[in-house]
């Protein structure tokens, strides 16, 4: 195994400095038994707390789903950022400055370009930015004005304006940016061999990612035009829209300041920016794209009560639907604003007020019970082909709740609509298909049973890796072990635990982490006897594939000399298997 760059004793310092506990406290709810801490699990649904945190060493290790690693490799996953973006993140928060890291030429090409890309999109926005105050950018003020955004929302989200087409490549250029820079960072696109801002006359959102760092931009135009109202830049390698949430750095600023109730989920950036002047600070947006998996795991980090509160119209409704059916298996408390036909939050702000739209928020529906509306207004109830309609499509929506507990408050509901009785509708969703796409599966493949040796070899390198006392001091390991040589070197390093993570692949090395993790509960009682047991059942395996050894060459050597020399080895070799004897693998002293 490689280490991943960086000094091994630097890494140990850094995480050091970063404490498990705290840098989790901020993610997750703890709770603390005896030595250890305690949390649902953040990488899969769970109710029942098997996450585990052991503060001392520096590692976590889920018992439900597996997962293990270190401080580097949490902050990695909750912050779902690469390796050396977590390494930076924790340096800077300790004041720690990164060393020299020794990569590959690509990587460091890679690297290189991404801190260019991101230069580039910090002088841009701030460059917008200043536009915005300049004589030129009457439309944009214009606009400001009749929006009515105050100086606070223009700081927030840090609004702009691009004056034409060729003022902000005059400046890129004075700042030292190729072309190619400006090309990689997507704020500029190339015609007819001249380059040009894809954002021209348009009033500017820049887009930021959970570390406030400018990824990328969307603009409004002005005046009326052949193209787009709104507009995205092109996606780059830190821009895709997919994954963007646009609001995700005020959002995780309300979660560090323990701010965070709730999510509110509207569909567009005037949206959020109308909501935070209104006060719900905790107002999201995708970026132009419907909602994906990787926008539910980013907002599922930060809190896991969503009020959706999409427009009131046909589109708004189709992007509902949605929603419920990204977030729906997530183990999130899911809720939706049903506005009124053809309203979006920012009018009901501007018509009702802010307290209005905070009732609505208030009353938002369980997205069962949206369903079961939304059911309800494309059928007419009074018409028995129809009522059976409707049936079918709810009591399908209601069998694909997690526990059948959950049913019966909806088949109340139901009951009440359509005048069914409560049995009937018990009997029918028994026999009720869910409505959902199945993908097919392989079948899993059937739990090995895990073979004796192997057994023993792991709990000895376990007792190895975790300094047990009943450790024998007198056996030779790397001859016990010899096919294990990699874990007893790293075993030999005498590393803090957290440091077996700084090794490439060590997460995916499943036998590693299986001793990394060892649970020694069950062997607390006879864990001594049990260790001399897996020492000599090792042993003897040894031993007897020695003995089969000698054997073969005793029948096949013809030199009596030899022969001799041999037959005096078996001898040993039998006398060591009676005496159950560890004389084999002992220290040479």
């Amino acid at each position: 195994m490689q280490n991943k760059g960086f000094p091994v004793e630097w890494l140990v310092e850094l995480k050091r400095k970063n404490d498990l506990i705290s840098i989790a406290s901020n993610y997750l709810q703890l709770q603390q038994k005896g030595s250890r801490y305690w949390a649902c699990c953040p990488f899969h649904n769970e109710k029942t707390p098997s996450f585990s945190l052991n503060g001392e060493d520096g590692v976590y290790h889920c018992f439900g789903c597996k997962e293990s690693g270190d401080v580097i490799k949490f902050v990695q996953k909750m912050e779902n950022i690469e390796f050396m973006d977590a390494v930076k993140l924790l340096a800077d928060k300790v004041g720690m400055q990164l060393p020299e890291f020794q990569s590959s030429q690509k990587h460091q090409e890679v690297k290189k370009t991404k801190e260019r890309v991101l230069s580039v999109l910090e002088y841009t926005y701030k460059h917008y930015i200043e536009n915005l105050y300049s004589t030129e950018a009457k439309p944009a003020q214009d606009y400001i004005k009749m929006r009515r955004f105050t100086r606070r929302e223009l700081e927030d989200f840090k609004i702009g304006y691009s004056k034409n087409w060729t003022e902000l490549v005059q400046y890129l250029r004075a700042k030292g940016f190729s072309e190619k820079d400006m090309l990689d960072a997507g704020v500029c696109a190339k015609k007819n061999n001249r380059i040009y801002d894809v954002l021209a006359g348009r009033l500017v959102f820049p887009i930021f990612n959970s570390f406030n760092e400018c990824i990328g931009f969307s603009a409004r135009a002005l005046e009326k035009t052949d193209f787009a109202k709104y507009l995205n830049t092109a996606e780059t390698m830190v821009f895709q829209k997919g994954k963007v949430v646009f609001g995700i750095n005020i959002l995780k600023a309300q979660k560090q300041q323990h701010l965070l109730d709730k999510i509110i989920l509207v569909e567009g950036q005037m949206d959020v920016i109308a909501m935070h002047k209104g006060g719900f600070k905790s107002t999201v947006a995708c970026m132009g794209t419907a909602l994906t998996k990787d926008h539910v795991t980013e907002l599922k980090r930060y809190c896991d009560k969503i009020v959706v509160c999409f427009d009131g119209d046909g589109a708004g409704t189709k992007a509902t639907l949605r929603a419920i059916e990204m977030f729906r298996d997530e183990n999130v408390d899911l809720k939706i604003v049903a506005l009124p036909e053809g309203k979006d939050p920012d009018e009901i702000l501007n018509i009702y007020g802010k307290e209005k739209l905070q009732e609505m928020i208030d009353n938002a529906k369980p997205y069962m019970q949206f369903l079961i509306d939304y059911y309800k207004s494309r059928h007419n109830l009074n018409v028995p082909e129809e009522k059976n309609k409707f049936v079918k499509e709810v009591l399908a929506q209601i069998k694909r709740l997690e526990s059948p507990t959950l049913y019966e408050p909806y088949l109340e509901i139901v009951r009440d609509l359509t005048k069914i009785p409560i049995d009937v509708l018990r009997r029918d969703i028994s026999s009720t298909p869910q409505k959902v796409v199945i993908k097919e599966q392989p079948l899993p493949a059937p739990k090995e049973q895990e073979k004796g040796d192997e057994k023993a070899s792991k709990f000895i390198l376990a007792t190895l890796l975790h300094k047990k006392e009943w450790k024998d001091l007198r056996i030779d390991y790397a001859k016990l072990l010899e096919e294990f040589a990699s874990y007893l070197e790293i075993i030999d390093k005498n590393l803090p635990l957290s440091a077996i993570f700084d090794f490439e692949g060590a997460s995916e090395d499943k036998f590693l982490m299986d001793i990394l993790n060892f649970n020694f509960v069950e062997f607390e009682k006879d864990a001594e006897k049990y260790f001399r047991e897996c020492v000599w059942k090792l042993a003897e395996a040894k031993l007897r594939k020695k003995q089969e050894k000698l054997n073969e060459e005793y029948r096949n050597c013809a030199d009596l000399t030899r022969r001799a020399e041999i037959a005096r080895e078996l001898g040993k070799v039998a006398i060591q298997l009676k005496n159950k004897s560890l004389e084999e693998f002992n220290v040479r002293r």
